[in-house]
């Protein structure tokens, strides 16, 4: 015990020069290679710990594939981003490849900015299309040429477009004089600047209902009525938050009147939802729509809006209710830096979903409504690097992907427990332009690398049919996990999968703090398999697998990789094997087992094919 509490004072203490490295760097105190070289050395460090004689108990693990606990529905292939111009640079395009290889089915492209003022430049929480002006006399004029370059890099990938009507034009936003339409926010600054006249109400809500009717009638007319049938429409982001102004403008802290503009907002954007709706449906009346993508701590809202559509006066038709096709909402972790490390926050992201499913129960007319988790992320800021924001340093290595399969292997469990139609979550999660290798955003890629966590969807792209029962000896309850998060013991636990032709298994050893720990032994054990001859493939992501950072850290961090580090970073990135496929013959008992060791912060995926 003695030398447990040496080594783990030891890595607190390197976890804690890094945090202070990050806090130097927002003051321009270092450069950035000397934070690199503080967690080059906690990587070195880590294997050296791996090395030492540390013991964790036995774990089993117990796959049942006669059991069906339900359908493995992809919800999880949904992905998005702020920046709609990321979305046709060679790494943009590269990126959306890979995302839809990887996916069992097309994968759903949801971005912010598709109706913003702008000639198209691309910036960090910034993106346009200019789509709406207006001439000299008021009348509206409308230019294509970007939204159809963004539409047509999806649907030259098989992939689908998850329409996000937003944000205001320019020539239509009722902010006041004064006010600039857009922000150049960057790291570090105040997060509110991005809150500038794009997220005003229309002038005229039936310009606004003209829009929606043109934007819609557009892409009919470009990609087929059949088509733009199978795709998603919805409104805005986030309107609980100052992502909408409404006309009022938001409130400060002090404002008297901020119960009252608060009221008023909410108003607002319920008649926007109306006249968007009509002018979708006016176009294409089979159009699939839905909203309203509040933020995670919104249930109140949620539930309005809802009672809205419900039973509300419609304000664009005058009638009882709103058409609503999809509910969305959004979930977000809550990761903080705590004594030099990080600690995730798994359990407010379950609690987000979980809260806004007892919503949707209150109203038994969307009982059966689709729900599309709008974003499902760790926390809530995906560019905000961990230069100036250190609780974010889990996005580069493992934590990031070993939270990930946890958090959505989970999400289906709540899914369950509620009875909902759960057809997509959304990872705000794509990749930042013009940035150094590895700076630590959340994102899919950097500079054209996939990261770890791009594994962790590959691993579930290869999960077909129903879900099975799985038991572990090391496996927390959803409840545990969603009311107190994952801080004593550590989630060891399993998704498991069978088709007619393969059973697969998830496997995950996760805790929410970012401290070493001794790998775990376990055994695999998968029942119910058909006699005959298989073949077992085993799957991993951990510091030696699947891991293009800790390959890009152990060649000294390179900020200008060579052509030869570059293929061997592009090598790095890839889902490889923890060993060799391996021919088996089940017998009649259909049982397959595996053993191994399960470092903590890692994902195995154990796949057997007959």
């Amino acid at each position: 015990m003695l030398r447990r509490g040496l080594e783990d004072s030891w890595f607190a203490g390197v976890y804690r020069e890094v945090g202070q490295a990050a806090t130097r760097m927002r003051h321009n105190e270092i450069p950035m290679r000397r934070l690199s070289r503080a967690i080059i050395v906690i990587g070195l460090a880590a294997v050296a710990f791996a090395g030492a004689p540390q013991q964790h108990a036995p774990v089993t693990i117990r796959v049942d594939t006669s059991v069906v606990v339900g359908p493995m529905r992809p919800f999880w292939a949904w992905f998005g981003h702020d920046e709609p111009n990321y979305t046709y640079t060679p790494d943009g395009l590269k990126l959306l490849s890979q995302l839809q290889a990887l996916s069992p089915v097309p994968v759903f492209v949801r971005v912010h900015n598709l109706l913003t003022s702008g000639d198209g430049t691309h910036a960090l929480k910034w993106g346009s299309t200019n789509v709406y002006t207006e001439d000299a006399s008021g009348k509206p004029v409308y230019d294509w040429t970007i939204l159809d370059r963004i539409v047509d890099s999806y649907i030259a990938r098989g992939m689908k477009p998850f329409v996000q009507l937003g944000f205001m034009p320019e020539a239509l936003s009722s902010a006041p004089p004064g006010m600039p339409y857009r922000h150049f926010w960057k790291p570090g600054d105040a997060y509110n600047d991005i809150y500038t006249g794009w997220t005003y109400a229309p002038k005229d809500y039936r310009k606004w209902e003209a829009l929606c009717y043109e934007v819609t009638r557009h892409v009919v007319e470009k990609y087929g009525r059949d088509e733009v049938e199978t795709w998603w429409f919805e409104l805005w982001n986030e309107p609980d938050i100052p992502y909408w102004s409404g006309s009022v403008g938001r409130s400060g802290r002090d404002d008297p009147l901020a119960e009252q503009k608060a009221q008023t907002r909410r108003d607002e954007f319920n008649k926007l939802y109306d006249f968007t709706v009509e002018g979708v449906r006016r176009a294409l009346p089979t159009a699939r729509i839905g909203g309203p993508e509040v933020t995670g701590g919104a249930q109140s809202m949620l539930r309005s809006f809802l009672q809205h559509t419900s039973a509300g006066t419609n304000y664009a038709t005058g009638k009882v209710g709103t058409p609503l096709d999809l509910i969305t909402f959004h979930a977000k972790g809550r990761p903080t830096f705590l004594e030099g490390r990080v600690r995730m926050g798994v359990a407010n992201q379950l609690q987000d979903i979980d809260r806004h499913f007892a919503v949707v129960r209150e109203f038994p007319m969307y009982a059966k409504t689709p729900i599309v988790i709008g974003e499902s992320d760790p926390e809530g800021c995906a560019a905000c690097g961990v230069r100036h924001y250190p609780h974010n340093g889990y996005r580069n290595g493992t934590m990031f992907p070993t939270y990930t399969a946890l958090q959505i292997a989970r999400t289906y469990e709540l899914a369950d427990r509620r009875g909902m139609s759960l057809l997509g979550a959304v990872t705000w999660a794509f990749l930042f332009e013009d940035q150094p290798y590895f700076d630590g955003f959340r994102d899919l890629a950097t500079n054209g690398i996939a990261k770890p966590v791009l594994n962790t969807f590959r691993m579930l792209g290869q999960m077909r049919g129903d879900r099975v029962a799985t038991v572990s000896s090391a496996g927390l309850t959803v409840e545990t996990i969603r009311d107190a998060g994952v801080r004593g013991a550590p989630d060891i636990s399993a998704l498991a999968t069978r088709a007619p032709r393969a059973a697969t298994v998830l496997m995950w050893n996760y805790h929410d703090d970012d401290l070493p720990a001794p790998a775990a032994p376990v055994t695999l054990t998968i029942r119910g398999l058909p006699a005959g001859d298989a073949t077992v493939t085993h799957h991993r992501i951990d510091e030696h697998h699947s891991n293009s950072y800790a390959a890009w850290l152990r060649m000294g961090s390179p900020q200008q990789p060579t052509p030869a580090q570059y293929a061997e970073l592009e090598q790095a990135s890839q889902l490889q094997a923890l060993t060799p496929a391996r021919a088996v013959t089940i017998g009649r008992e259909g049982l397959v087992t595996e053993t191994f060791d399960l470092p903590r912060k890692s994902v195995s995926f154990v796949k057997v094919a007959w």
